[in-house]
This record gives C-alpha cells, sequence and structure tokens, in this order.
C-alpha cells in the first residue's frame, strides 16, 4: 500500500479517542434507532467512480435505453456477471464482460460502436447489447402485472416465458434471489439519495476496530491465531462486519460495492472509507479504514505500523460505503 502521511496518537490521545468512539457508537444505535424509511436511489445517475472510467460513458448511455433499465440496474449486472473483466469465460463458455453465451450472442449481440463487427470480446458491443438484451426482456413482460423492472430481470434469469406464465417474477428460488441481488447490488452502483439509513451494526464494527487499536499490521493479515490476531487494512475491516453478522469480501476494491456511497458531508460512523490510485475508477482503491467522526478513521495503514486513528481527508481520499446486509449479500463470490 502507498505509504501516507502518519498521525501519530500518543496514549493520552488514545484514551480521549476510545472515549470519543464510544459516544459515537451509542450515537449510531440512538441514530438507527430514529431513522427509517430512507429514500431509494433512481439509479439513474451513477455514484462516483463505481463503474471503472473505461466504461462509464457506455453504461450511462445505455443504461438509458429503456424506461425499465437504470445505468445502475445494467453496472449491477455487468459486475455481477463478470466484476469488469472483459476476457473472462464462464465453465458454461460465456464469454466476456456481459457473460453472453455464442448462441445468445449470435441472435442479440449487435454492433454497438457501429464499426460493422459484433464482437463478443469488445465491451463496446457487448455492453450494449447486454442493454439492447435487457430491454427486449422489458417489451415481452411488459403486460405482466409488478415491477417492470423486478420481471425483465427475473426474464433474464429465468426467460420471458416463465414470467408471463407466472404473471410475475416465478416461484424460483434462484430467480428470486437474481432479482433481489441485482437490485441490492444496483444501491452501490447508483448515486445516493439526499440521506442515506445508518445501518445498526455500525457500531458493532467500530467496537471490534477499536479493541483492536495498538496491534501491529500484517500485509495478508485476517486476525487469525497463526497470525498473532494481526491484520492488513481490509482484513481489519471484513472482520469488523464478520463480527456483527456481516460477511464483506477480502479485498478493499469489492468492499466497496458493499452498500451506497455516502458523500464526504454524509459520513457517519460506522462507514468504510477507501483510498485509490485513479479518482475515477474504485477498482484502483488500495486502503480502506472505518470512519468514527470527526474526520478520523481507524484503520491499519502499513507494514511497520499499527492500528491506529488516522484522517481520512488526502489527495488519495476515494469516497465511502455504507455497509448493508443485502448490499455485502448481493456481492458475487468471485469478480
Amino acid at each position: 500500500m502507498t505509504v501516507r502521511k502518519a498521525w501519530i496518537v500518543g496514549g493520552a490521545v488514545v484514551a480521549g479517542g476510545l472515549s470519543f468512539v464510544m459516544v459515537l457508537v451509542v450515537a449510531v444505535y440512538l441514530v438507527a434507532g430514529n431513522l427509517v424509511g430512507g429514500m431509494a436511489a433512481s439509479g439513474r445517475a451513477l455514484a462516483k467512480g463505481a463503474v471503472p472510467a473505461a466504461y462509464q460513458q457506455l453504461v450511462a448511455k445505455w443504461g438509458n435505453l429503456c424506461p425499465a433499465l437504470t445505468p445502475a440496474l445494467l453496472a449491477a449486472q455487468l459486475y455481477q456477471e463478470s466484476g469488469w473483466n472483459p476476457r473472462v469465460v464462464s465453465p458454461a463458455d460465456a464469454r466476456g464482460i456481459a457473460q453472453f453465451i455464442p448462441s445468445t450472442w449470435a441472435t442479440h449481440g449487435i454492433d454497438g460502436n457501429g464499426d460493422g463487427k459484433r464482437d463478443i470480446w469488445d465491451p463496446n458491443d457487448a455492453i450494449p447489447s447486454a442493454a439492447s438484451y435487457d430491454c427486449e426482456l422489458a417489451k415481452y413482460v411488459k403486460d405482466v402485472p409488478g415491477n417492470v423492472s423486478d420481471n425483465m430481470l427475473a426474464a433474464y434469469n429465468a426467460g420471458a416465458y416463465r414470467v408471463i406464465q407466472a404473471g410475475g417474477v416465478p416461484g424460483i428460488s434462484e430467480t428470486q434471489n437474481y432479482v433481489q441481488r441485482i437490485n441490492s447490488l444496483a444501491e452501490s452502483f447508483a448515486a445516493p439519495p439526499s440521506r442515506l439509513d445508518p445501518t445498526r451494526q455500525a457500531a458493532g464494527a467500530i467496537d471490534f476496530a477499536q479493541k483492536k487499536l495498538g496491534t501491529p499490521y500484517l500485509w495478508g493479515g485476517e486476525g487469525t491465531a497463526a497470525q498473532g490476531g494481526r491484520f492488513d487494512c481490509s482484513g481489519l475491516t471484513q472482520a469488523a462486519y464478520a463480527s456483527v453478522g456481516i460477511k464483506l469480501p477480502r479485498v478493499a476494491n469489492d468492499q466497496y460495492n458493499a452498500g451506497p456511497h455516502p458523500s464526504r458531508s454524509q459520513l457517519l460512523p460506522g462507514d468504510l472509507v477507501f483510498f485509490s490510485h485513479d479518482p475515477t475508477d474504485s477498482r484502483a482503491i488500495h486502503h480502506v479504514g472505518i470512519y468514527v467522526g470527526g474526520g478520523y478513521m481507524i484503520d491499519a495503514p502499513r507494514t511497520g505500523a499499527v492500528i491506529r486513528f488516522d484522517p481520512i481527508d488526502g489527495a488519495d481520499y476515494f469516497g465511502a460505503t455504507r455497509v448493508t446486509e443485502d448490499g455485502a449479500k448481493a456481492l458475487p463470490t468471485a469478480v
């Protein structure tokens, strides 16, 4: 990880910091208990850097191809299918960033960039083709009762005939889970509403992290006994949220997609804060910490340092994620 300017915390400051964090922990519980019914993200605008810069314009343009589709839904599908990898091949021979199988590509692939070729490996064709296919499915199920976007996603997973026959999302657990997963994941790609509710698990995650203050950093550390209970940055955040029942991916740039993204002014204790080598691309994230308020986080910064309080404001500050149970569950197991 890139070495950032350290904030050295003396014993008295640490003691004061712990009291500060405990106040925040209580405050998070109180706020979480009093805020209900947060606004839903529209999904028409993309969150900062959530889509890699190379694909952002494509997703923003083609995600508006029809009313049933949004850029955030399209981004969620692409991330779920390939993790933005344009060269990946699945065991079922699904290919490219949109994971088309060749037979489906033959009938639904389009020449998105107008170069006279339909290339399954080219995101400039594959992303428009994914949007076009979604919107074709939406037309097939437009008269089916229920939410047209949900029915479109269900048709993508189970086929339009099953959705029409069932009169909505069919009672197939795989399809129901797919619809829920994509909708939850889409919240990570959509620009957030003006207010985001805190999560009830935030205080517990902070409590876990503060108990690790002073623990030496270990690259690849996940806090196991064999590792002497040491962590690296994403190992600490993963363990902190695991302590409250939320399973996060191991890598920081995948943890970024575990929920919606509050702005700097909307940060609450328990939010994950991220730092990136590229201010336009979440895939370039190299560091993560747990926000505790007052412009500070608890993090495991680098080899030779200990878990400590650090300021979040710096040139490489990228953004934040409000971790949610549904958001974490929606993440693909391998991206």
